[in-house]
Order: structure tokens, then C-alpha cells, then sequence
């Protein structure tokens, strides 16, 4: 240090001398605490990489299933985590299993707080697991290995909880959603409900101005550029890649505000940017044969929502196999995902509501407006809103009726015993119009991308033939050294420990946080770094508004060209649906089905009346609030005895809403009708239910106008001419129905 700060002091200078004064001793030990923290993150970053399972989980784990002990090895492990003391855990409620994306950076980041995905789930009581892996890929590792591995690991959480009310809910971050869907869909019976939080599923969708991502591929001429960079790796394709991709999205952040937030806060920010960095500079890599698969079948070829994919037996993924409720979490903050990419598998695969329900599809979205993508699975207050309360909750979206559902939040008023927390969650019903009217590819901008991914087989193909031989004989001496030489990588090492200048460094900061003194908020210097700071961000902003502005532009030019579409076999005058129509099969399947269910409207007894007479009601509402359903829930339970003795699994409890659900949905005159002869005969029995059907309806708010109506129409079904209070339209019981 210049001089001893102690012995300065703004006040013994006059005016403007004064101020700089300060501001310059401030900024100068600013200056080497912020270097101090650079060499800490170096030094973090080499304990972390020498790890032999590094990750970031914030949670101890107990190891289940190693991967690569498998018959077909993959670098995937399943792991138990183990509950913080204090936190009660009911092995038969539903276990909960977390699969971490594998895009470049280390497992961990859905626990990587108190306050996680991982942290609600075992607040609310659930066991919980997490699906992890380790730096390198084994020899041979596919997508496809991975998801017979991972189809294995679920197959060993339901085996450790054979009472558990419900197959295990997965979550899947990010890539993971993808994977996870994709299992889903050729294992079925595995899985309870899906929540997919900011994973890309319709990866041509989005909004011209705003979507800049889309085009990446396509600008760079295809897949070729994958293959190239594995065979520069010596057939590993290094995640640091992918990690840097992310990085150019937001410039002012990559090459400032980052490093400015910890420079102007160094005294409060440099733990919480060294948590993070942690895992941001967690570097993975892939085999060739992953990345491949990547960026060939989903990023350029958007193959996943047209059937496209198979696996090696020849079963096809197609996501209407999924008999799970599927919970999409997105944000329009997210220029990684947006909700497009995270929805437009819906509108891919659909024409409208009534199709979803054919498939017997639940899909429950929530779109957040400012969150950005990984604040979507790592946010404390994303977790404690939204991920709480699916998690609180998924029991009950569990028995959702098939259709199309927009989850919202209501901060909860008042004490309530039916639900806790502080939100109250609605799921509305939604048309695929609500889906459309966030934006979609107009018929050109589908032939486009159609193009570019033609485009791409032929690159590929000419690189394979003509180059690939040459590069993978002319990097295979030197690929370790380029993985290290990776500019994500220096920048780590070139500050840690093994720098000398850095000793001197960690030496100054411990002088400068003895003698620290910061200046004052309204020092005049410090406000204008603060301005300064501003407009370079506003200069980045802009610089990447204008070059993703450019590359719209050059890829809608280049692949809207007739004579290119012409040329790779895209008729421009063509129409682009690619989605696969519904199998003669399962028209079959459904045919019989649909005669089934109408064969046994009238078969059933009291509970199948309440159900029916509850969803016929409650479709007035277009909405299904939390309070209701945990009315419902306690119903299933028996809590009060209302209905009957035995009580229902929550598998059988859902078949038997879908089934009621459906033949309102195929005649709801029969199934109405059919309610008096499935009754019992006992006036008592029929009052009680009356009282269930009550509570349930009045649990989420006032019984008014349609659905007072219904319930009025659904009194006379069961009660016919019982006696009523003279001049009222209530029943006798009615004050039991208020207490109940």
C-alpha cells in the first residue's frame, strides 16, 4: 500500500481531495481483494477437478448403484441423500429423484443450496435421491446406455420403497428433461409425474428477435463442427465447449458484470461467486458418440417430437407414450430455454386438447416471467415457491384429470388447515391457443430449419469422408494438451496457486483486509465507476443485440432461399408438419377403450358417483385449486370415514377419476343419468356424500352461479325427493356439511 489509511482521512482534506483520496485507497484494496479472490477460485478450481467424484451438492449422500459396474458401464451413479438432522422422513410417501443435467458442467446444482430442489423435496417429507455422474465418459458410453442405466436406478428407488403411495416423481434439469422424457416414454410404467425445469424439447421453437440460440447450428454449417472438436479431443468432446456457448449469450455479464459484482461488493460477494464458480468451472466431458447424438437428432434435427428417434431394438420415442403428468417449468427470462423450446412439443404433437386427453395426457406448465435459466433449478426463491409447491402437491396432480394445465401461484391469506406454505397453487385449464399466443415458426421458418438441418447431414457426411481420417491420426498426441489450453480452463489456471505473482497477491490481501476502509456510498468517484460500469454493459448489450440482429438475419436469408431448399430436397412450397400421426393401432386401442368405458357408465357404487358428480361440477371452474384437491386427498384417505372402510391406493383412486373423467367426456347425459341406480339405498349414505361433494366444492371458495347450479342438478340425482328445509334450496344436513 501506498500509505497507512489509518493515517488519511477524507475529513482532513478539503472538497473534491478528500473524496479522491478515499476512493483511491478504497479501490486499491479493492483491487487486491479482488485478485485474492481470482487466485482462491484458481486454487478451488484444481482441488475441485482432482476430485475423483467432484460435485456441488450441499447434501451428504450414501452411494446406491455405480454405473460403470454395470453390464453396459456409463460414468452414472444413483445416489441416497441423506436427510439434515432434524428432517422427518416418511419412506412410504412418494420418493422423489433428481437427475442432474450433464451439458458441459459437474452434477449438483439441483442441491446446491438448503433452499433446492433436493432441499423442498425432504421438507415435505419425501425420500430422496439424485442421479449424478463423473467427469469422463466409459468407452462406448451412448445416450442410449445411459438410459437403460438410468431405467435401472429407478427400478432400484422402487424396490427400496415397495409401499411408497406412487411411483417415483424425476426431475430432470435442464439436458436432463430430455432424458428423462425420453425414457418416459419407452418405459412407462416406471414413472410417477415428470417435472422438467428449463429443458428443451421443441428445439427449432421460438420468436424471431428474441431466440437467438436456434440459429447457432445452422450458421455454423450443421454437426460437422461437434465431430471436428471430439476428434480434436481424441474422441472426448469437451463440455467447456458447451459451457462457453452459454457464456457468449450474454456478453455483458461473461466479460463484466460478473467480475464488476465481486470488484464493487468484494467485502460481501466473494463467497457466494466462489460457491458458484465452483460449479461453473466443473468442466465434463462427453464421448463423440453423445454429442453426436445431441446435437444430430434433437438441437439441429428437432427429431424427438416427430418420432424419429429409435433405439437400437427399433422401439421409436415418442413422447404420447408417457402416461405420467408432465410438469414444465419455464421462464421467459430464459434466453436458454424459453418457454417455446420448453413447450412447443405440445403443439408439435397435438392438435388441440381433446387429442392430449385421447393419449390420456396430464401436461401442467408454469411459466415464470423474469427468472433466467439457471436460476430456474438453482433460484432459493424458485425453489421455495414453485418446486415447493409441485413437490407439496404432487400427489394431487398425480390424479389431475387428462388435459392441458397452467399452474399459478395466489399468495395464501389467512390460516387454513387444508393447505400450508404461503402460496396457494391453481391449476387452470388452458386451449393450445394459450400455447400459440407465445409465439411460433411461421411454415417458412420451419422449411428454414428443415433446411439447415439437411444441410448439416451433408456436412457431416463430407467431413466424415474426406477429413475426419486426417484430423483424428494428426490431434490424437496432442488432445490432453488442448483440452488444458481451453480459454475457460486458463482463465482458472492462470490465477491459481502455481502462478508465483499470486503468492504476493494473497499476501497484499491480508494487509488490505486489516487496513480496510471503504468508502462512503455518495463518494463522487465511486459513483462514477458505478456510471461507467453501466454504460459498458449498455455497449456489450448492444454490441450483442446487433450481432444476433446479424445472424437472424443471415440465417433466414441463407436457408429461405428456394434454390438451397430445392437443392437438399426441401420443397419450398411444402408444408412443414412433421408430427407423427395417431397409429392405426392404437385407434384400435382407443376404439376399444372407448366402448369399454361406455359399457360401464352405470357400473360403480358411491365413490364413483362422488368423483363423477365433482369433476361435472367443478368444470365449471376451468380451474383445479390446491384446496380442493387436499379435500379430495383426505377423501381418499378415509380421514372422516364419509364414503367407506377401505381405502383406495393412489393408483387405484387415479384410474378411477381418469375413468370418470372420460365417460363425462363421451356422454355426459348417460353418466349423469346413470347416478340414482349406482346410489345406495340408505338416505344416510346419500347425505353424507352430498356432504363430501359439498366441502370439496366450497374448500376453494363460494359455491356460485354454474356450479351452484350443477350442484343443485347433482342434490337432485342423489336425493331425488328427501326432504328439504321449507322455502330454501339447502339441505338438512346442511350444518353438518359446514362442519365437516
Amino acid at each position: 500500500m501506498l500509505t497507512n489509511p489509518e493515517q488519511i482521512s477524507a475529513n482532513a482534506f478539503p472538497g473534491m481531495v478528500g473524496a479522491a483520496l478515499e476512493y483511491m485507497i478504497d479501490a486499491g484494496q479493492r483491487s487486491v481483494l479482488f485478485l485474492d479472490v481470482m487466485r482462491q477460485r484458481g486454487e478451488q478450481y484444481r482441488e475441485h477437478v482432482a476430485e475423483s467424484a467432484p460435485h456441488v451438492l450441499n447434501f451428504s449422500v450414501e452411494l446406491l448403484v455405480d454405473g460403470r459396474t454395470l453390464n453396459e458401464p456409463v460414468n452414472y451413479a444413483l445416489v441416497a441423500i441423506v436427510p439434515p438432522a432434524g428432517t422427518a422422513i416418511d419412506n412410504q410417501r412418494r420418493p422423489f429423484i433428481v437427475v442432474d443435467p450433464r451439458a458441459g458442467h459437474g452434477p449438483g446444482i439441483g442441491g446446491f443450496k438448503a433452499d433446492s430442489e433436493i432441499g423442498v423435496t425432504m421438507q415435505a417429507g419425501h425420500p430422496c435421491y439424485f442421479i449424478g455422474f463423473l467427469p469422463d465418459p466409459m468407452p462406448g458410453q451412448t445416450i442410449e446406455k445411459i438410459a437403460r442405466a438410468e431405467a435401472l436406478f429407478i427400478e432400484t428407488v422402487i424396490a427400496r420403497h415397495p409401499d411408497a403411495d406412487g411411483k417415483p416423481c424425476i426431475i430432470g434439469n435442464c439436458q436432463a428433461g430430455w432424458a428423462v422424457m425420453m425414457l418416459a416414454s419407452i418405459r412407462p410404467e416406471l414413472f410417477g409425474p415428470l417435472i422438467i425445469a428449463g429443458s428443451p424439447l421443441s428445439y427449432w421453437a421460438g420468436v424471431r428477435g428474441k431466440n437467438p440460440m436456434r440459429y447457432t447450428g445452422g450458421l455454423l454449417g450443421g454437426s460437422w463442427l461437434a465431430a471436428l472438436t471430439s476428434d480434436l479431443g481424441g474422441g472426448k468432446f469437451d463440455g467447456a465447449w458447451l459451457v462457453q456457448n452459454f457464456e457468449n449469450l450474454n456478453p455483458s455479464n461473461t466479460y463484466w458484470s460478473k467480475q464488476y459484482n465481486v470488484y464493487s461488493k468484494v467485502d460481501t460477494e466473494a463467497e457466494r461467486y466462489l460457491e458458484f464458480e465452483r460449479w461453473w468451472g466443473g468442466h465434463v466431458n462427453l464421448n463423440a458418440e453423445e454429442i453426436q447424438f445431441i446435437v444430430d437428432e434433437l438441437f439441429v434435427g428437432n427429431k424427438l417430437v416427430s418420432g424419429e428417434i429409435k433405439f437400437s431394438d427399433g422401439t421409436p420415442v415418442d413422447l404420447r407414450n408417457i402416461r405420467s403428468p408432465i410438469v414444465v417449468v419455464c421462464s421467459k427470462g430464459d434466453n436458454i430455454t424459453p418457454p417455446q423450446q420448453a413447450l412447443g412439443w405440445v403443439l408439435d404433437l397435438y392438435k388441440d386438447v381433446d387429442e392430449i386427453r385421447s393419449y390420456g395426457q396430464t401436461i401442467v406448465y408454469t411459466v415464470h416471467e423474469t427468472i433466467g435459466h439457471l436460476g430456474i433449478f438453482v433460484s432459493g426463491s424458485v425453489a421455495t415457491k414453485e418446486h415447493a409447491e409441485f413437490t407439496s402437491n404432487i400427489d394431487l396432480i398425480d390424479v389431475l384429470p387428462p388435459g392441458l394445465y397452467e399452474a399459478t401461484f395466489e399468495a395464501r391469506e389467512g390460516d387454513s388447515d387444508t393447505v400450508g406454505g404461503k402460496w396457494i397453487m391453481r391449476c387452470e385449464q388452458r386451449t393450445l391457443d394459450d400455447l400459440r399466443a407465445m409465439g411460433r415458426n411461421s411454415e417458412g421458418d420451419e422449411r428454414r430449419f428443415a433446411t439447415a438441418a439437411r444441410v448439416s447431414e451433408i456436412n457431416l457426411a463430407l467431413y466424415r469422408k474426406f477429413v475426419q481420417p486426417w484430423v483424428q491420426r494428426a490431434a490424437a498426441p496432442t488432445s490432453d494438451l488442448m483440452q488444458r489450453m481451453h480459454p475457460l480452463r486458463l482463465q482458472y489456471e492462470m490465477f491459481g496457486g502455481n502462478n508465483p505473482l499470486m503468492r504476493a497477491v494473497e499476501r497484499g490481501a491480508e494487509v488490505a483486509r486489516e487496513q480496510r476502509k471503504p468508502a462512503r456510498d455518495d463518494n463522487p468517484f465511486l459513483k462514477a465507476q458505478n456510471a461507467i460500469s453501466e454504460q459498458i454493459v449498455t455497449s456489450l448489450d448492444r454490441w450483442r443485440d446487433q450481432v444476433e440482429a446479424a445472424s437472424e438475419a443471415m440465417f433466414l436469408w441463407l436457408y429461405g432461399s428456394p434454390a438451397l431448399q430445392a437443392a437438399v430436397g426441401i420443397d419450398p412450397e411444402s408444408a412443414t408438419d412433421r408430427a407423427p400421426g395417431m397409429s392405426a393401432q392404437y385407434r384400435e386401442l382407443l376404439d376399444a377403450r372407448i366402448a369399454e368405458l361406455k359399457a360401464n357408465i352405470g357400473k360403480g357404487g358411491i365413490r364413483e358417483c362422488v368423483v363423477r358428480s365433482l369433476l361435472y361440477i367443478g368444470s365449471t371452474r376451468g380451474m383445479v385449486d390446491e384446496r380442493s384437491l387436499e379435500a379430495l386427498r383426505r377423501i381418499r384417505k378415509n380421514d372422516n370415514e364419509q364414503m367407506s372402510n377401505e381405502q383406495m391406493s393412489l393408483a387405484a383412486f387415479k384410474s378411477m377419476v381418469r375413468e370418470q373423467f372420460f365417460m363425462l367426456l363421451l356422454d355426459q347425459a348417460a353418466t349423469l343419468a346413470a347416478i340414482p341406480a349406482m346410489l345406495p339405498e340408505s338416505k344416510e349414505d346419500r347425505q353424507k356424500a352430498v356432504v363430501v361433494i359439498r366441502s370439496v366444492l366450497s374448500a376453494s371458495g363460494e359455491i356460485t352461479g354454474a356450479t351452484a347450479e350443477r350442484l343443485e342438478q347433482i342434490i337432485q340425482l342423489f336425493l331425488g325427493d328427501f326432504d328439504r328445509h321449507p322455502g330454501t334450496n339447502t339441505l338438512s344436513f346442511d350444518r353438518q356439511s359446514k362442519a365437516s
